[in-house]
């Protein structure tokens, strides 16, 4: 991982930055890195949400590119609170849900009960 940061919001939440320098396999995104966000109670449940989509080695040391405001923006205005896009960002690229990173090797949610 390239590096990443936090940002503690007036409610007590915060936002999560993390600058991945590689894709996860098979998400059929460009091999450039990319920049995650992550809404979330506190840190370690922002580094859970990703572990449990299935990105396992992803660590957040230091506060060395914490999230912008336009960044906090984005995230908060999202539905799921998970974002990414190309980092650095070329031109006007806008976010992406994290679901089309992970593509269909994602988290699926939990197993059904067969019937």
């Amino acid at each position: 991982m390239a590096g990443g940061g936090f940002c503690r919001l007036p409610d007590g939440t915060v936002v999560v930055a993390l600058t991945l320098s590689r894709p996860p396999e098979g998400s059929g995104c460009p091999d450039a890195p990319v920049r995650v966000l992550v809404h979330a109670v506190n840190r370690a449940r922002a580094l859970t949400r990703l572990r449990n989509l299935g990105l396992r080695a992803v660590y957040l040391r230091g506060n060395s590119q914490p999230p912008t405001p336009d960044e906090i923006t984005a995230v908060l205005h999202h539905p799921d609170g998970l974002l990414w896009r190309t980092a650095p960002q070329a031109g006007q690229e806008l976010w992406h849900p994290i679901r089309a990173l992970l593509g269909p090797t994602g988290y699926a949610g939990p197993a059904r009960p067969a019937a």
